[in-house]
């Protein structure tokens, strides 16, 4: 009995530091650009606007308000570009997931390691 707790605990301890690695690689690969970014946020596509009747000036009030929507996101793509933000949510979703995984890692290394030590 004793031998299968050590047995065990040692599976244990080697799942939990590959789920660690796993992670820490997977982390070194996407924030250095090896590799993808899972997408969870995504920028959504713009739609295809109708043109403006006479010439280009708005007559409606909706021309007008879709008209300042267009100006203003063009001024503010100078700014910020247009994925910024959806890619920074991304990692920040990352980030968390790794601390989980790692969190998670740990404590499955842990519950190995006590288990080496009782059997």
């Amino acid at each position: 009995m004793a031998l299968a707790t050590k047995i065990f605990g040692w599976v244990l301890l080697l799942a939990g530091v590959a789920v660690i690695g796993w992670t820490l690689y997977s982390s070194y690969n996407i924030f250095t650009g090896k590799a993808a970014l899972p997408e969870i946020f995504e920028m959504p596509t713009e739609e295809a606007e109708a043109p403006v009747a006479k010439g280009g000036i708005p007559t409606t009030q909706q021309e007008t308000q879709k008209e300042l929507e267009k100006m203003i996101g063009e001024q503010l793509k100078g700014i910020l570009p247009v994925a910024a933000l959806p890619k920074l949510l991304n990692l920040i979703v990352w980030s968390i997931l790794a601390g989980i995984l790692i969190f998670g890692g740990s404590q499955i290394s842990g519950l190995g390691i006590k288990l080496m030590k009782r059997g």
